[in-house]
């Protein structure tokens, strides 16, 4: 699961990409972000502060300044967003690409049936989450409606 810190994120992500879409876009302050997107105002600074330093949005000082973003929708990797607030995405350490670790517990990776497994499993993940971008998260899919039905 993602963390609620990463719900924010992507919430504010969101609010930015909507507001970058008008047709004369303006920075929003964090005050106006946490309004629009239903998140804690005392969360999000940091959260921004994350997110700006790994070059998804820009942060402007003054009294008509605010953040927007400098990436458009397309370019925003999902996958690289969640790495970055988040931290590491595999559900084995020994799968990670940018943390691995080897297992504490495990004498043979070749030979480890779990590791084989979740490398299947995370593979399928893998090959999604790196091509969900948030343009996409801006677009409602039938997929979606089907799981969130399905949940039901």
């Amino acid at each position: 699961m993602i963390t609620q810190k990463m719900k924010y994120a992507l919430k504010a992500l969101l609010v930015l990409a909507d507001e970058a879409a008008k047709g004369q876009p303006e920075p929003l302050t964090i005050e106006q972000i946490a309004k629009r997107s239903g998140t804690p105002k005392r969360f999000l600074e940091h959260i921004l502060l994350e997110v700006r330093n790994a070059g998804v949005i820009a942060s402007i000082r003054g009294r008509s300044g605010g953040y927007s973003l400098i990436k458009k929708p397309s370019d925003i990797s999902i996958s690289e967003l969640l790495r970055t607030i988040d931290g590491p995405i595999a559900p084995l350490p020994c799968l990670s690409r940018r943390a691995y670790q080897r297992c504490e517990d495990c004498t043979d990776e070749a030979t480890c049936r779990i590791r084989k497994v979740f490398a299947e499993v995370f593979w399928s993940y893998l090959l999604i989450i790196d091509s969900l971008t948030l343009e996409d998260m801006l677009r409602s899919g039938t997929v979606a409606d089907q799981v969130m039905g399905a949940a039901e």
